[in-house]
């Protein structure tokens, strides 16, 4: 399978990174074995893996050629490229694609490279890391963009700025966001703005298990605590591992909150809001109809002003026999809520496979306090 191709499959694609060291951040893993890494992260589910072939990474050639023989997966070569003949010699050794950095190169020379590369059966991945980059890789034709979140001659980390630009790629090219991805709550950031795939090596060179650092990153349902009202129980959730931070903005609610908390970087935030939404200084935004007073049914999850997932509930105050075959049956991104609990929310995702559960209720000792552990029980429900 080609690279592009790889990275193109429904959901988020992972590209898995195989590197010694960073200049930014020293060693990461000087004894990495690229052939066994290779094996393990494609035994985790990666759709690709990066391999670092440049002596200031101490990665070389020889490491492609060991990651090749061990894996079948596609394997993109890292380094700084300039000429038409290092993209040979890499083919030669197993590569399926090039990195190409827009910072290093002009127009001209990037668009030599491209043709290049698809010339030898390669695909490039053309690096951007500013708005002026990214314009330049859409008007080379470049397919698949890396947008990179570390500013390569500073080495800072500008999360936000990556999401903005990776919201307005087109949506045709597959994009991949890099660098500055610790947690799943990033990865899904970087899904929700409009990202194909990640690509991952830090997080997961310094894990002590890189391939079971890889699974939790693109586990899948995330899991959504929501009705959160105190400080004390984002810090539950968030120590329990769940990755979205619910907070009610709704009148009628028992657990409205007076405001949207902060959270920690392993998680995002969600104002929820029943007719009309205001500025909550929020992740994301989950928005219900108002009907005969009180919310609607169905929600949608928005980033922004689009909306990026569709949350299915139950009727206000009501049950329905058949809310989950109902669920099953609906296409696109779902977040599943109603009276999930851990008792019950394995059965929900065997029979719907959301791409997120939604809890409140069921984890409270009372309206808007809740219980650490049934949230806990709740997480460890989801992840089993």
């Amino acid at each position: 399978m080609r690279f592009r191709e790889a990275l193109a499959r429904p959901g988020l694609s992972a590209i898995a990174e195989i590197k010694r060291r960073s200049p930014s951040a020293g060693d990461l893993r000087p004894d990495a074995d690229p052939a066994l890494l290779a094996r393990s992260f494609e035994a985790a589910g990666a759709a690709a893996i990066s391999v670092l072939v440049d002596e200031r990474f101490a990665g070389s050639a020889a490491d492609l050629r060991a990651a090749r023989a061990a894996a079948s997966l596609p394997l993109l070569a890292k380094g700084f490229f300039r000429e038409a003949a290092q993209l040979a010699e890499l083919r030669r050794d197993g590569a399926d694609a090039v990195l190409l950095l827009l910072r290093d190169l002009d127009d001209d020379q990037a668009a030599r490279l491209m043709t290049a590369a698809l010339d030898l059966g390669l695909d490039a991945l053309v690096e951007a890391h500013d708005e002026s980059e990214l314009d330049r890789a859409v008007r080379l034709g470049a397919d698949p963009i890396g947008i990179n979140a570390r500013d390569l001659a500073t080495f800072e980390i500008d999360r936000a700025a990556q999401l903005d630009l990776v919201a307005g790629a087109p949506r045709e090219r597959v994009v991949v966001a890099e660098s500055g991805i610790e947690s799943r709550a990033q990865a899904a950031a970087a899904e929700l703005a409009g990202a194909d795939a990640v690509l991952v090596g830090s997080a997961l060179m310094r894990a002590p298990d890189p391939a079971a650092k890889l699974r939790e990153l693109i586990a899948r349902p995330l899991v959504k605590i929501c009705g959160l009202t105190r400080a004390e129980d984002v810090s539950a959730a968030a120590e329990a591992g769940a990755d979205l931070a619910g907070f009610i903005l709704a009148d009628e609610s028992p657990r409205q909150a007076d405001k949207v908390l902060p959270v920690p970087e392993t998680m995002l935030s969600v104002a929820v809001f029943v007719g009309e939404q205001a500025d909550a200084r929020s992740d994301l935004v989950q928005l219900y109809e108002r009907e005969n007073g009180h919310r609607g049914r169905d929600a949608v999850l928005l980033r922004g002003d689009e909306s990026v997932a569709r949350v299915l509930d139950l009727p206000w105050e009501q049950a329905d026999p058949s809310h989950l075959a109902r669920a099953a049956t609906q296409a696109g991104r779902i977040v599943l809520a109603g009276r999930l609990a851990p008792e019950n929310v394995r059965d929900a995702i065997e029979t719907v496979r959301p791409w997120a559960v939604d809890a409140s209720s069921r984890l409270e000792l009372s309206p808007g306090i809740k219980d650490p552990e049934r949230i806990r029980a709740f997480v460890e429900a989801v992840r089993s």
